[in-house]
């Protein structure tokens, strides 16, 4: 029989490393898009301006209150410029004095926030999306209502959540890499 055992080949230990010796935490670095670069700002003034446009153009349109999915649009919207708002905020201020934001609640708190408001974003534009399809593909009453005001305002919901997605994976890669 020619299996090993630990008596025939004895593994060696490990040498203990002393208390002081304490290997270095590797941090993240700033990548450009991260909450406290101007990526990061960058990506949130673009947030704010899909998210504001597309709030204003669903918003003057006269048939927004009839349909449930442009109401939901609506208020999507609003939340989503308010918190991007909010964050070109922190970002203004993180640059100004120099700091980064990689404390681990401020992370956690970015990363559930813009989880909730992406996906909100993306389900009032496909929401929209469905409606303006089936009011100008399938009933044909584009002359009754205004399509293109319509459509405008799903896609300027659709960028703000193409905005809003890069924000999210890199506040949630940085609360994961931890």
């Amino acid at each position: 029989m020619s299996a090993s055992s630990a008596s025939v080949h004895p593994v060696e230990e490990t040498p203990a490393t002393d208390v002081g010796d304490v290997a270095p935490i590797v941090s993240m670095k700033n990548i450009e898009g991260m909450p406290g670069t101007r990526g990061g700002l960058a990506l949130r003034c673009f947030q704010l301006g899909f998210a504001a446009a597309a709030f204003g153009v669903m918003a003057a349109s006269s048939d927004f209150a009839s349909v449930s999915a442009f109401s939901y649009l609506v208020a999507a919207a609003g939340l989503q410029g308010l918190w991007s708002f909010f964050l070109a905020v922190i970002d203004i201020y993180a640059l100004l004095v120099k700091r980064n934001l990689h404390n681990r609640p401020i992370v956690t708190f970015f990363a559930v926030g813009d989880g909730i408001t992406t996906t909100l974003t993306f389900a009032a534009a496909c929401a929209c999306a469905g409606i303006t399809v089936l009011i100008d593909n399938d009933l044909d009453l584009c002359s009754v209502n205004k399509c293109v005001q319509l459509q405008s305002a799903t896609a300027m919901a659709f960028l703000c959540w193409l905005t809003t997605l890069p924000s999210f994976f890199f506040n949630f890669w940085s609360l994961a890499s931890r």
